[in-house]
């Protein structure tokens, strides 16, 4: 069988870490990055020149907004805004899930890197974009503008997923449908009461 080329190699290595990184964050070993890829640990170094650039890729990969982007624009706007925002939360907390240990990754990873800080600024600003264009065909029933609605949502998915995010944990119950329903319809539960109709005691 002959030797993989090199781009070949770093992609499959990069493929097998990624899953590994989202596991054990920064702290996953080589040794068991080339378990995972089925090679030699100095395999690694052969391609990559330490184990920093590998782990910088793989989170780049993990980061990836493009996967997210085409789920968001397959929603369309077909149906109603309510139903177009369930389904984009869905897709985004599943996105955030996936990545959740890696939430102290970039800070880490990206201290000496600008690109990577440049990528990860792009892939959120895209992100943001794309919600947005759902909202787009609503905005004029939004208080805010769709961009800013959703600036909002994300903040929400974000406060529901990581732990450190929102208040202790609090927001962790929070499904799909409470996620919309506070942006679209805010935290009453109920209609205060209408004063001129309450009985005098």
């Amino acid at each position: 069988m002959p030797a993989m080329a090199p781009e070949d190699r770093r992609a499959a290595l990069i493929a097998a870490t990624v899953p590994l990184v989202r596991e054990h964050g920064t702290a996953v070993s080589t040794r068991q990055i080339a378990e995972a890829a089925g090679v030699a640990e100095g395999t690694i170094f052969g391609v990559f020149p330490d184990k920093a650039t590998l782990l910088r890729a793989a989170v780049m990969r993990a980061y990836d907004p493009q996967p997210t982007l085409d789920a968001l624009a397959a929603v369309g706007t077909r149906t109603d805004l309510r139903t177009r925002l369930r389904e984009a939360v869905t897709l985004m907390r599943e996105g955030m899930t996936a990545n959740a240990n890696l939430i102290a990754a970039p800070k880490e990873l990206m201290a000496e890197d600008a690109e990577f800080r440049q990528r990860m600024f792009d892939g959120r600003r895209l992100t943001t974009a794309a919600v947005a264009a759902l909202m787009e065909p609503d905005r004029d029933r939004l208080r805010r503008s769709p961009e800013a609605a959703a600036q909002l949502l994300l903040m929400l998915i974000a406060a529901s997923v990581f732990r450190d995010y929102g208040h202790n944990g609090e927001f962790g119950d929070m499904d799909d449908e409470e996620t919309v329903s506070v942006l679209l319809d805010g935290l009453l539960v109920r209609s205060a009461p209408d004063p001129s109709t309450e009985s005098p005691l």
